[in-house]
């Protein structure tokens, strides 16, 4: 059974950091996209990051809105992969979905697996 299980949510004001970590058990996540999702109350859940791998190469993917403020790793030893936030904003808010197998098809439409989220809140 695969399991996906976030950590790092809190508090924090506006401009802080935050680092979300997620531990992936079950299966293998390091050749398949990971990344995370977003949703903030009463809007439509959305797409933040993404990470795969190509032989030996990286590749990162980034909202808009988050472009340049966040970044996304990995830890393949660790089967685990992060996000680190930085000069947070309130519109930030929101529960944070790390998910593993993203799909793309001309836009971030979803993933196979999914964690439960944590909170992230920013304070003005």
């Amino acid at each position: 059974q695969v399991q996906l299980a976030e950590t790092g949510g809190g508090l924090v004001q506006t401009g802080g950091s935050l680092r979300l970590s997620c531990a992936a058990s079950g299966r293998t996540f390091s050749n398949n996209r990971m990344g995370w999702f977003r949703q903030a109350p009463g809007q439509e859940r959305e797409f933040v990051a993404a990470i795969s791998r190509s032989s030996s190469n990286t590749y990162t993917y980034y909202a808009d809105s988050v472009k340049g403020r966040f970044t996304i790793s990995r830890d393949n030893a660790k089967n685990t992969v992060y996000l680190q936030m930085n000069s947070l904003k309130p519109e930030d808010t929101a529960v944070y979905y790390c998910v593993g197998d993203v799909r793309y098809s001309g836009t971030w439409c979803g993933a196979d697996y999914w964690g439960q989220g944590t909170q992230v809140t920013v304070s003005s």
